[in-house]
């Protein structure tokens, strides 16, 4: 089965979608669109019927409300169905998932909670923003993360996870677990900003790993369908 990302000319690279019930990376610079493809996931789910839990470590769901209500995708209007649930890692909710820095923490209770919460309630779809701040709540413990990543792999969710990254060679814990790889490219060239996309590894799926234009318009992310980028 596939799913669909929602970000208009992605599918098409992807052999029509996201292989479901399998854990996936985001990856690039700050202000490459991370945060916006993951937004037009989500509101593709909630406008198929699927559940759909966005996880932010560093937003509230008014912030983030406001940064995607500029768009006609309908991620803020999404927001406020019973289909979408936003967790803010700060807000009282996400502190009894998380606890807070500096507080004493059972970190294996973290993954049990949070895959417990994906199987119990048959959630569908998961955002993560952004692997970098989990760390921080796990107190950048290696192990917690891998447990983490390894059981949201087992649940029946298809798993977005943001990660912050500049260089696309760099790989850390979640590129290796991850059965996917998404790189979104911003760089300056003598015509100005330049943005893409680049899918890095689709485990059994044919992929295209051209670099190719990326745009941001009013309905959010849109891929091009002819055009890669050369470096």
């Amino acid at each position: 089965m596939r799913v669909s990302s929602g970000v208009p000319g992605f599918d098409e690279l992807v052999d029509g979608g996201f292989p479901s019930d399998r854990l996936y990376v985001v990856s690039g610079p700050p202000g490459s669109g991370k945060t916006t493809f993951c937004s037009q996931f989500a509101a593709q789910g909630a406008r198929n019927g699927d559940d759909v839990l966005y996880v932010s470590m560093h937003e509230t769901k008014e912030g983030i409300r406001r940064d995607m209500g500029g768009y006609d995708f309908g991620f803020d209007r999404a927001l406020d169905t019973d289909r979408v649930t936003f967790l803010d890692s700060f807000s009282a909710d996400g502190r009894r998932f998380f606890g807070l820095p500096g507080e004493r923490r059972d970190r294996s209770g973290v993954t049990n909670r949070l895959t417990g919460y994906v199987n119990s309630r048959d959630i569908d779809r998961v955002v993560f923003d952004s692997t970098m701040l989990l760390r921080f709540l796990l107190d950048d413990d290696e192990d917690t993360m891998i447990q983490l990543l390894s059981s949201l792999k087992r649940t029946g969710a298809t798993t977005m996870l943001i990660s912050e990254m500049t260089d696309p060679s760099a790989y850390s814990e979640e590129h290796y677990l991850a059965h996917g790889v998404v790189f979104l490219h911003n760089y300056l060239e003598d015509e100005g900003m330049r943005r893409g996309i680049q899918v890095l590894k689709m485990r059994g799926t044919d992929v295209n790993t051209d670099i190719q234009d990326v745009e941001f318009t009013d309905g959010g992310i849109r891929v091009g369908s002819a055009t890669t980028v050369t470096r």
